[in-house]
């Protein structure tokens, strides 16, 4: 079954912590980058962060500093440690691979942040 499923959104003050989790299915995971992407209202999506096989990173640069990517290559997991939160950080994030073709998206988990 190809599937992504996101975990761990919710509300939280500016300046708290989230951390999101990923499970996704092997066929996706397995010899891919992976990543994660975010979609505020009335924006196109955007990657957020992805890492490779080997653990090589990258962050946009908003994000840089504050929040930190990380895989499970046992599991099949894909995190996404997010500290600093700010307003501009509210969006609906997903996980997918970080290669030219995507997978089918999941439906995402909704990070909030409020003042």
């Amino acid at each position: 079954q190809v599937q992504l499923v996101e975990s761990g959104g919710g509300l939280v003050q500016a300046g708290g912590s989230l951390r999101l989790s990923c499970s996704a299915s092997t066929i996706i995971f397995s010899g891919n980058a992976m990543g994660w992407y975010r979609q505020a209202p009335g924006l196109q999506r955007e990657l957020v962060a992805s890492i490779t096989i080997g653990g090589d990173t990258y962050y946009l640069g908003s994000v840089r500093g504050r929040f930190t990517i990380s895989r499970d290559n046992a599991k099949n997991m894909v995190y996404l440690q997010m500290n600093s939160l700010n307003f501009e950080d509210t969006a609906v994030y997903y996980c997918n691979t970080a290669e030219n073709y995507l997978a089918d998206w999941g439906r995402g988990t909704q990070v909030t942040v409020f003042s």
